[in-house]
């Protein structure tokens, strides 16, 4: 996922994208509290992700301000 892919869409494919990140998230929590965790690199990853989603939504709400 990169920034101008990102940019592209709009807020609420963005929102979307957070909250289908979020769900991973929490669905590798629940799998690292069970033991089941293979890659835990992955939470890396989707924190980066929700933190560029983020800020592309913030940026998109200054321009339009």
């Amino acid at each position: 996922m990169t920034i101008s892919e990102l940019r592209t869409k709009s807020d609420q494919e963005l929102h979307k994208e957070i909250v289908e990140l979020r769900r991973e998230q929490f669905n590798l929590r629940m799998q690292k509290a069970t033991g089941q965790l293979g890659n835990s690199a992955r939470f890396k990853e989707l924190r980066r992700d929700i933190a560029r989603i983020r800020t592309v939504l913030n940026a998109k709400a200054r321009e339009s301000s």
